[in-house]
């Protein structure tokens, strides 16, 4: 297996509101506030829904990871209920492997509320439910072992139980990956956070505000200055000023795309971070990862929710990374059309064949 994801399954409820909306909730925008199950059904009760999605940060970019076409893996913790069992299902419809055996539970399965208010920007309460109780005995050591990378997100780091789970995952990784989450993961846990960037993490992600927080740096020059004395791969998106990867003395950055219909930020960071999993798993450079990851994360923000509509993507994609041997291909065609003495017909009814192959479902 390529990848393996460990995150808070959490099922995402869409809506789009006001400002004024987040400002009488005591919200905070672009930012995730925790709350229980009475809060949480109390801010839903008012408003309307645009969709419902299995979701979780981690859970968005192995569902990337998977669509690209890679085999991927995700742990996360849902109870036997509705939600969970759809979850479930989210998951599997995207060929995604789900190492979790769920049963009943005392608590719910966990719900995201995400708030886009009209300047596109999104803004997360969740009730964790049991996705928040993730403990030791839910990690199938076995799936760990047998990945290439393990990738983790910030927000489902707690002390007690969920903590023990990620030392456990951490522990029997070949290379681990992480994501910052969201700053006020970052505030809430800043010497944890930095003790894993520092000593355990072989990959990080974050945003610029991300990682200045964690360092206490006002300068991304300084920024840059940490990371390359770590001797491990940084990778920090910067909304309009693009993304830089760093990793020792290699520094590589990639423009942000411009005239993008912006319609919704969430799984921006999740898409990059899949998108640059993708490049680096199948042997493509620094450069060409973050190429790919910016790819990723500029198309979903030009739709309402954090999943691609791969029929459209899966096309595009292939035809970028495969242009090449489409040319190659026609070549060589043409010369074992010249060399076997085949009809014309016939070559180009192989190579329409071939086309077909990397353009279907």
């Amino acid at each position: 297996m390529k990848i393996l994801g460990i995150g808070n399954a959490i099922v995402d409820v869409i809506c789009k509101v006001e400002d004024n909306f987040i400002i009488q909730n005591n919200l905070t925008k672009s930012t995730m506030k925790l709350v229980d199950e009475a809060e949480f059904k109390k801010l839903l009760s008012t408003l309307q829904i645009e969709e419902t999605v299995s979701g979780g940060s981690i859970a968005n970019s192995i569902v990337g990871l998977s669509q690209l076409g890679n085999n991927v893996g995700f742990i996360g913790k849902v109870s036997d209920d509705d939600l969970g069992n759809k979850y479930e299902q989210g998951l599997r419809k995207e060929n995604v492997e789900y190492f979790y055996s769920k049963k009943k539970e005392i608590i719910p399965t966990g719900t995201c509320l995400i708030l886009i208010t009209p300047d596109s920007e999104r803004t997360m309460v969740t009730f964790l439910g049991t996705a928040g109780k993730i403990n030791e005995n839910d990690i199938d050591t076995n799936a760990v072992k047998n990945s290439e990378i393990l990738f983790l997100e910030g927000y489902l780091w707690d002390e007690g139980e969920p903590r023990k789970a990620f030392e456990k995952a951490i522990n029997n990784s070949n290379k681990v990956a992480m994501s910052l989450s969201d700053l006020f993961c970052v505030e809430r846990h800043k010497p944890h956070f930095l003790d894993l960037v520092k000593n355990k993490l072989d990959i990080t992600f974050a945003n610029e505000q991300e990682i200045m927080s964690l360092i206490n740096v006002k300068k991304f020059e300084d920024v840059v200055d940490f990371a390359k004395k770590l001797n491990r791969l940084i990778v920090i998106t910067r909304g309009e000023k693009g993304a830089i990867a760093i990793n020792n003395d290699e520094i590589a950055e990639c423009s942000a795309k411009k005239n993008l219909k912006i319609k919704d930020l969430t799984g921006a960071g999740d898409l990059f971070a899949g998108g640059f999993l993708h490049g680096l798993v199948n042997n493509k450079s620094i450069k060409e990862s973050l190429e790919t990851g910016t790819d990723m994360s500029s198309k979903v923000i030009q739709i309402i929710g954090a999943r691609l509509n791969w029929s459209n993507r899966r096309q595009q994609f292939f035809y970028r990374e495969y242009k090449l041997s489409f040319f190659s291909f026609k070549t060589t065609l043409s010369l074992f059309w010249f060399n076997n003495s085949f009809s014309v017909l016939a070559c180009k009814q192989i190579f329409c064949d071939f086309i077909s192959f990397f353009h279907k479902e």
